[in-house]
Parts: C-alpha cells; sequence; structure tokens
C-alpha cells in the first residue's frame, strides 16, 4: 500500500499549483497561516512547513511585517525534491547517524594500523575525488564514499568494511547534492569538504587516533547538519519515529551476506 504523503506536502502542492496556475499571480501576497488552516483543514505548523518549502524553491519571498508574497521572478528550483526522495530522506539522515558511529572509530583504527602505502593511497584517491567540482545537480551526495571505504580497508577490521560496503547502495544514491547546494556556491563547497578531508588525511598520516577520530566526526557532523536542514527546509524532522520494519530488514539482509 502507498504511503499517505506528509500534510505540508499536500499542502505545499496546492499552492504550488495555485501559483503554476496563475491563480496566486506574481507579487499576490499569500493567504495569512489562519486563513490556509482553514481551507486545507491542518495545523499551523504543517502551514508553516509548506511554506518554508516554497521559499526555499524561491517560489515565494517574505515581507517583513506583511507577510509572504509570490515571487516576481521564481528562482530556478536548484532545491526542490522529489516525493520519493523526502520519503527517504529521514532514513537518509539515520543512516547517516549509523555511520558516523562506525566511521569515526575506524578512522581511529587506521591511523594506528595503516602502512605508508595505504597513507599514499588514501590521499591520492582523496585528491582524485575532490578536484572534480563537478555540477552539484549531476553529483550525489555521498560522492566521497570510496573515500571512506578507503579508510575502512586500512583499519583492518574486515567487519567495519563489510557493514559499509552493505550500507553503500543503501545510502549513496538517494540525493543529489545540488539539493543542498547551488552551482554558484558549488567550488567554496568543495573547498570545504577538501578542507574536512585534508584533516582526517593528516591525521592518519601522523599517526595520530584522537586527531583522526575528531576529524572523521566533524566531517559527518557537517554532513548530517546539511541533511538535518534540507529536511526542515522540506518539512521532514530528523526526530520522527525510527522505522523499525526497515531497521530489522536491512539487519537481517546484512546477516545473510556474511563479511565478504
Amino acid at each position: 500500500m502507498a504511503k499517505r504523503k506528509p500534510l505540508s506536502t499536500l499542502v505545499w502542492e496546492g499552492l504550488s499549483e495555485k501559483i503554476a496556475s496563475g491563480e496566486l499571480q506574481p507579487g499576490a501576497q499569500l493567504p495569512t497561516e489562519a486563513e490556509l488552516c482553514a481551507e486545507y483543514e491542518v495545523s499551523r505548523t504543517v502551514v508553516r512547513e509548506a511554506i518554508a518549502r516554497l521559499r526555499s524553491a524561491g517560489q515565494v519571498i517574505p515581507q517583513q511585517g506583511r507577510g509572504m508574497f509570490v515571487s516576481e521572478a521564481p528562482l530556478q528550483a536548484t532545491f526542490q525534491i522529489s516525493e520519493e526522495d523526502l520519503q527517504t530522506l529521514a532514513e537518509t539522515i539515520a543512516l547517516l547517524e549509523l555511520r558516523l558511529s562506525v566511521e569515526v572509530e575506524a578512522a581511529g583504527l587506521c591511523a594506528e594500523r595503516r602502512t605508508d602505502a595505504e597513507v599514499q593511497e588514501i590521499a591520492t584517491l582523496m585528491e582524485e575525488v575532490d578536484s572534480a567540482h563537478a555540477d552539484p545537480s549531476v553529483v550525489l551526495i555521498h560522492y566521497d564514499y570510496d573515500f571512506h571505504l578507503h579508510i575502512a580497508k586500512a583499519a583492518r577490521n574486515g567487519f567495519m568494511l563489510a557493514f559499509l560496503e552493505y550500507l553503500r547502495p543503501l545510502i549513496v544514491p538517494r540525493h543529489q547534492l545540488g539539493q543542498i547546494v547551488t552551482a554558484e556556491l558549488k567550488d567554496s563547497y568543495y573547498a570545504r569538504i577538501h578542507d574536512e578531508h585534508q584533516r582526517i588525511v593528516a591525521a592518519i598520516a601522523a599517526g595520530d587516533p584522537s586527531a583522526a577520530r575528531d576529524a572523521m566526526r566533524g566531517h559527518l557532523v557537517n554532513s548530517l547538519e546539511r541533511l538535518k536542514a534540507l529536511g526542515a527546509a522540506v518539512g521532514v524532522g530528523s526526530d520522527r519515529a525510527p522505522d523499525l520494519e526497515a531497521a530489522r530488514a536491512l539487519f537481517a539482509g546484512f546477516s545473510k551476506s556474511g563479511t565478504r
């Protein structure tokens, strides 16, 4: 049975249709929160989530002291997110929290156990991954996953590596980088990620487990916060109840797959 759409999505779709059809013309003021609550029979929180999504897409703009107005020249919908992506966003956030708990320790073990050759391989891969600077609209958010896998491999814990390899098809293809960064900001974004990667590699090269853990934690927490910000913009809370059935299915599948 298909999942029911969130109420905020229904309100967002209704308002978007009114804007697209011309019922709400450019420059027109949106109805008040109270009026929208009455029209769609939803709470103020739902209305605010829908309006936040319109605003993040450039469809409406605020005027201080007056309310929200339909944009005269709507921005290109760089931050649009499909219904399918919307449904998986909360799971992606949860999976990144799980990754964080494993990868922080993997980075520390890598700093203790890596060989000089492995440090060079990790550094070389980092430069290859970070030099691409591709258009965010055609890049997956977790485009650096191979870099993370190389670190886990050098940690010399087969279970950690197998677990992260298992997570890859579940987490990597779900969202595009263009959903959290515009083309105009891509160079500064890539530079920031490169700096985070360099901190990790430097700590591993120095054989400093504590610094490696801190650097990896900072990198993944930043990624998590960016996804949470995306979730807030489109009305998906990071604190929604976990899907226990999906979690059980994941681990059941992992137990059958072995550690490769």
